[in-house]
């Protein structure tokens, strides 16, 4: 069992493919990591559904380290996702889906997240299209709890990157201000290459796509990344 969590070995976008996946866990072990994060989406435009799901859980399941992870927009419907979400952590406890809450890491370190896409119009209703989309009010509501645990540190999940003109992509100005507010020592989000940017106190590191052959790995202490090769 791991006493702390320093290298936190990251990637999103799984798009099904199982083989990769199980690379990726492999070499994040290799590489000495603490714990994984995983951002989806999971299963992929073509595979999504509950046995795309399933078979990634599986693999990520069966490496030794805890696991954290959210879905990506396209991981639509949610509930689909979420009953083999639960399902896989019945079999596999060190398994932690963080969608709208959080669990605890090695060392005491709370991982959080909010998967899918996070939209800072408030009049956005969720559900519409076959997308996960939800407005900036239910970030700020699901994660409100963070407040009670302001002496852990923490490590935060999203499937929309915060806003930031450094990380060269569209972002949340929400997803922005919940940083700021709660400073966790490190937020981890999609992006096109491994790269690492400041916001307020905390680092946010950008986890490639699973298809770039590439993870971040990322120093939560040193607050610092790296690129770890999959092929």
């Amino acid at each position: 069992m791991r006493q702390h969590t320093r290298t936190v070995a990251a990637v999103s976008h799984v798009d099904g493919d199982v083989d990769r996946l199980a690379r990726f866990v492999e070499k994040a072990g290799e590489a000495g990591a603490d714990a994984l994060a995983v951002i989806g989406d999971f299963g992929g435009a073509a595979g999504r559904g509950p046995d795309a799901y399933r078979r990634a859980l599986v693999v990520l399941g069966e490496g030794e380290l805890p696991t954290f992870f959210v879905p990506g927009p396209g991981d639509h419907p949610i509930h689909e996702y979420l009953a083999e979400c639960y399902n896989a952590e019945i079999v596999f406890p060190h398994l932690r889906g963080v969608h709208g809450g959080f669990a605890f890491g090695p060392g005491h370190v709370l991982f959080a997240g909010l998967g899918g896409e996070v939209v800072d119009d408030r009049s956005h209703v969720e559900g519409a299209g076959d997308r996960i989309v939800q407005p900036g009010w239910e970030a700020e509501y699901r994660l409100k709890t963070l407040h009670e645990f302001k002496d852990y540190p923490r490590i935060f999940l999203f499937a929309t990157p915060p806003a930031h003109k450094g990380l060269h992509a569209p972002g949340s100005s929400t997803l922005e201000e919940l940083v700021k507010t709660h400073a966790p020592r490190a937020v981890i989000a999609p992006g096109d290459d491994v790269r690492a940017v400041e916001l307020g106190r905390s680092l946010v590191a950008a986890a490639p796509p699973l298809a770039s052959g590439t993870a971040a790995l990322v120093d939560v202490r040193g607050q610092r990344v790296q690129t770890l090769k999959l092929d």
